[in-house]
């Protein structure tokens, strides 16, 4: 069996994972709060995976040329973003990212540490990562803008729960307990990080290549 069958195998697993996953929220979500499971940016980025995926499993079979560099690039990150951002809220406090209660932990491993880790190995060692770095400094900063816009002016309006000491109806129970100055300081500074993250990127690609 050679590499290229390999990574057609490997794209396969990926795609279906990330469909599997991504579907299933549609039975698990509570579907009486307005932008249901698209409240969160885990599930923005768990769609981003189905695209991605699917795009690398078009490039095994020769359908496409298309690498969507740029984009790929977009999806490490914010990977990235999903796994520390959650982990390092959830050793302070599970409460501060869990208004229902822990999820199942299957959903849990995959949804903010196995999905991500094998978008990273296909993008980092497969297909190649960062060619197109201007691009997803741009995807960078469109997210960055987009993700706050949505669940600031459409998703805490229409949504009463979570309930915090400041404000209700945003997604995740801590962002509720700060003031509105508070939450466009965690806003920006999370979209820094994504520079970061590019940085951090960047240097682990060119490092595979140096090896």
């Amino acid at each position: 069996m050679n590499s290229n069958r390999y990574t057609l195998i490997y794209r396969i697993i990926v795609l279906s994972l990330a469909i599997g996953f991504w579907v299933n929220q549609f039975f698990v979500s509570d579907m009486d709060h307005f932008g249901i499971q698209f409240r969160f940016l885990t599930i923005w980025t768990i769609t981003f995976n189905v695209i991605v995926a699917a795009q690398m499993l078009r490039l095994s079979m020769g359908k496409t040329v298309v690498r969507l560099d740029a984009f790929v690039g977009l999806v490490i990150i914010m990977n990235m973003a999903v796994v520390v951002q959650y982990w390092r809220l959830m050793l302070i406090d599970p409460a501060l990212v869990q208004s229902n209660g822990p999820l199942p932990w299957y959903r849990e491993y995959y949804l903010h540490i196995v999905g991500p880790l094998l978008m990273w190995i296909d993008a980092f060692f497969i297909l190649g990562a960062f060619r197109r770095i201007q691009g997803t400094c741009f995807w960078a900063i469109l997210i960055g803008l987009l993700y706050p816009l949505w669940i600031e002016l459409l998703v805490r309006p229409m949504n009463t729960l979570p309930a915090g000491s400041v404000t209700n109806g945003l997604p995740y129970p801590f962002l509720n307990d700060l003031t509105l100055g508070g939450r466009m300081m965690f806003y920006s500074i999370s979209t820094l990080a994504n520079f970061v993250f590019i940085a951090i990127g960047v240097g682990f690609s060119r490092l595979i290549k140096v090896r």
